[in-house]
This record gives structure tokens, sequence and C-alpha cells, in this order.
């Protein structure tokens, strides 16, 4: 069964992500847009650097062309946030990308993307899977790649710099330009390194670039910027003096960022920064919105420019609802995905990252400085995350032990409440936080816990894997 999660359809190369399986969603998402009569505004197609994300791309577009839906689909690989670009900006009914963005290489997938570029609804994708289990894979229609490029049906387009060029406009280069900034710049393999450096180099900065081949297998790691992931990056900083380490994960739509100390900075207190940066110095107003999984040093920002901190389930899909919803200026999630009101309706790791570079260019301070300069006005918390493998058996007990509120352990401080908006989170009387969930796109529990002190956060959440009898 094809099933989308939080990040879209995700599968094992060769297990369930085949080209039998690929044809078969095509041909859903084109019965339900010739029922929508939505097949005349087409699609946008694009892919990473994933083994088989290029050929993934033809697959679905020959089926696309089969059904007389005509297809742009971008000649290269291509970010993310780029397609989603696309999506807008060419007004298309509907977007795809081949790719399984952060998880481990033997993954690829397809992430759907609606009207307007954004991340597809639960509704949509729902409709999408209740067509696609109704495809008969001996119905399906084909039409051949050169057949198809011939009647236009399928159409190759590199719409890089228009994408590079609204970024550009929407950042201060003039003064990035005058600050003459050295960065280091690691893509993780993955597709960043054109459009990034593009905007780095125009900002006339210094770009030292490390891991920019393709690689399938991503250097034999994860394809996610994170505190273990990223110490090639940290050594380039150092070693270069540079004022800014900057990372991507494999379809550019996550950010992680190394301080000019060499310090990794947690995607939390990117969010943080920016949106104190945007609310302080670019003079923008309105509120902000988060995950359950992210910080609530947010909050307390927000709350001190008399704003609110909108609080929605893990899946960017939301975060864009209700930054559409409340016109907030920025919303994001603690895995490093955020996006800022006026660019694309969904995560963009690229865009963030110039917003960084504008930042430190303007306020004339590094990122370290910035940083401890908020956390001496709003204090300090403290984010740990551990992650567990289950059995079916096993979650099943998991989720019976977390309605089992009367049970819970003591995590030094009193309960406030729980909620059961995402997974099961628990509130403490000490502005501390605990979260257990199931992830949308890997077979593990995640346990997030934030506290005022890192010890705390420590024990806290080892005490809530005991509890629901999980293991390292």
């Amino acid at each position: 069964m094809i099933k989308f999660g939080t990040g879209g359809w995700r599968a094992i190369i060769a297990d369930e992500f085949t080209r039998a399986n690929l044809t078969i969603l095509a041909q859903g998402l084109a019965d339900m847009m010739k029922d929508d009569k939505a097949a005349e505004k087409g699609m946008i197609i694009g892919y990473d650097r994933r083994f088989l994300s290029k050929e993934s791309a033809q697959w679905l577009a020959e089926v696309m062309a089969g059904n007389d839906i005509t297809c742009r689909v971008i000649d290269r690989d291509a970010p993310t946030p780029l397609i989603m670009h696309t999506v807008k900006q060419m007004d298309t009914a509907y977007g795809l990308a081949v790719t399984a963005s952060h998880n481990p290489a033997l993954y690829n997938g397809v992430k759907l993307f609606t009207h307007g570029g954004r991340d597809a609804e639960l509704e949509v994708t729902q409709r999408l899977e209740d067509y696609i289990s109704r495809v008969d894979p001996d119905r399906i229609q084909i039409m051949p790649l050169e057949q198809a490029l011939e009647a236009k049906k399928i159409i190759w387009i590199n719409p890089t710099n228009q994408y590079i060029d609204a970024i550009i406009h929407a950042v201060n280069m003039n003064v990035i330009r005058e600050r003459h900034l050295k960065i280091a710049l690691d893509p993780m393999f993955g597709v960043s390194r054109t459009s990034l450096q593009t905007i780095l180099m125009t900002a006339r900065c210094e770009v030292e670039v490390i891991h920019e081949r393709r690689d399938t297998l991503f250097g034999g790691r994860l394809p996610s910027p994170n505190v273990n992931t990223l110490n090639a990056l940290k050594q380039v900083v150092k070693e270069n003096h540079c004022d800014l380490g900057i990372a991507t994960d494999g379809d550019a739509d996550r950010l992680g960022i190394i301080d000019d100390k060499g310090e990794f900075l947690h995607p939390n207190q990117i969010l943080v920064l920016l949106y104190y940066y945007l609310r302080t110095i670019k003079g923008w107003k309105g509120p902000c919105v988060r995950n359950v999984a992210t910080t609530h040093l947010l909050d307390r920002v927000a709350a001190h420019f008399g704003e609110s901190c909108y609080e929605v389930p893990v899946g960017f899909k939301h975060i864009s609802s209700k930054m559409q919803e409340t016109d907030a200026i920025i919303g994001g999630e603690s895995s490093g995905g955020l996006t800022v009101r006026g660019h694309i309706p969904g995560k963009d790791g690229i865009y963030a990252a110039a917003l960084l570079v504008e930042m430190i260019a303007v306020t004339g301070k590094p990122l370290s400085e910035i940083y401890i300069d908020i956390t001496r006005q709003f204090g300090e918390l403290f984010m740990v995350e551990y992650d567990y493998r289950f059995s079916d058996e096993l979650k099943t007990d998991i989720e019976a032990l977390l309605r089992k509120q009367e049970q819970f352990p003591a995590f030094g401080s009193d309960i406030e409440r729980v909620s059961y908006l995402d997974g099961c989170k628990i509130y403490l009387d000490n502005g501390g936080w605990l979260i257990a969930r199931f992830s949308g796109t890997e077979p593990l529990l995640r346990i997030f816990c934030e506290m005022p002190a890192i010890e705390a956060a420590e024990r806290a959440a080892v005490r809530l894997a005991q509890y629901l009898k999980l293991k390292d």
C-alpha cells in the first residue's frame, strides 16, 4: 500500500519503491485530477540526487502524459523548495518531488504539492490513497518519453534562475556585499549547492564548499544536518575562520548551522533568532507558528512583543496552513524546517540560510553573540531528543501506556496538563515539557524533552522511555 505520511510517501528502494508502484501512484493522481477537472492546469515534476530519482521522475511523467496531462519536468536535480516555488509561479494544479529528504540512502519517495506550492493536506493525500487503491495495474496509461516530448505532453524546464532571483530580491544583498563574509557550505551530497552558492557569491561572500558531488550513499551518513553529521563542516569553519557554516539536507528544505565559534546551532535556536530578527530589526509584525516538538522559547519571545505563538501537529502542512490563517511572520520545526511570510508556503533551507547571512551582515554581530543577547533577555531552554525502534506488539502497549496519565512517572515538576494533539505531550509547571510520538516518515518512536537545564531534560526523557519499556 502507498501511504503518505507527514513528509510524503517514502519507501525502501526495490522493496515498495518500485517502477510499478510509481506508475500506480501517478495513475491514481491522474484519475483524481481528471475527476476534479484539474487536468488542464498540468503539473510540475522535479527530483533530487538519490538513486533512481531522475528515472522515477520520468516514469511519473510518462503516466501523466499517457493521461493527456501536460507535465513540466525540471531538467536537472533540484531542491524541493525550488519545485514548490515553480508550482506556485506556473500556477499548476499539482507538483511532485521525487525525494526521501533526510531519510537513509536506501529510501526514496514522493512529495505531493498542491496549487500555490503547498504541501498536500491530509484530506488530499487520503483522497489520493483511495484513488491509488482502485488503480488496475493492467490499465495504466503510459506515453513513452520520446513520444511525449514530441507531443509536448512532457516539457523540460529549468526554473532555477527564477527561484534564485526570488530569494535575492527578498534579502538585503547590498548590506551583505559590504561585509565580505566568509561562508562554509555543506550540501551533504544533496541539491542545494548551485542555488545557495550562486546567492552567496552574488552577495560577494567567499564560499568554501564541501561534499558537493553526487553520492547516492551520502558519504555513508544520513543526509540530515544535525549535531552528529556536521563535524566536517565544523572543522572547515574553524580552520578557515568562517563567519558561518551552512548545511542543508538531501533535498534542501531543512537547514543546519555552525556558528562562528564552530558550534552547532540547534534548529530551535535558528527559529528563535530569525523571529527575533524579523520582529526587531526588520520591523515585521505578527505571530509565529511551531509544531508540538519545537522550543517554547519562541513562545516567550512572541509574548514579549504581545504576539501569539501557535502550536500545531508535526507536518509542515499544518505550519503553513496556520501561518496563512494567522498571517504569521515565521513558522518552523525543531527538525530544521522553516519558512517566512511572503515566500513559498513550505520549508526552504536555502532561503532561511540567506536570511541568516543577512542577519549577521545587518547586525554586525556573529551568531553566537546574537543568541547570547536573546537568552540574557528571555532565559534559556534545553532540548534532548531520543529515537527508539519498536515492534508492532510494543506499539500497541506504548499507545495504551500513554493514555494512562495517572501512572506517569515523576519528571521533577508537577504535570499541568496532557495533550493528544499529536502523540502525547506532557506540559510541566516549570515551563518544561515532554512529548512521545510515532514518526510519520520512519518506523521510530521519538521522545523530545525541553527543560530549563540540560540534565533535567535528559533525566525526564529517560524516565519516560523507561516507563514505556523502550530500549536503545
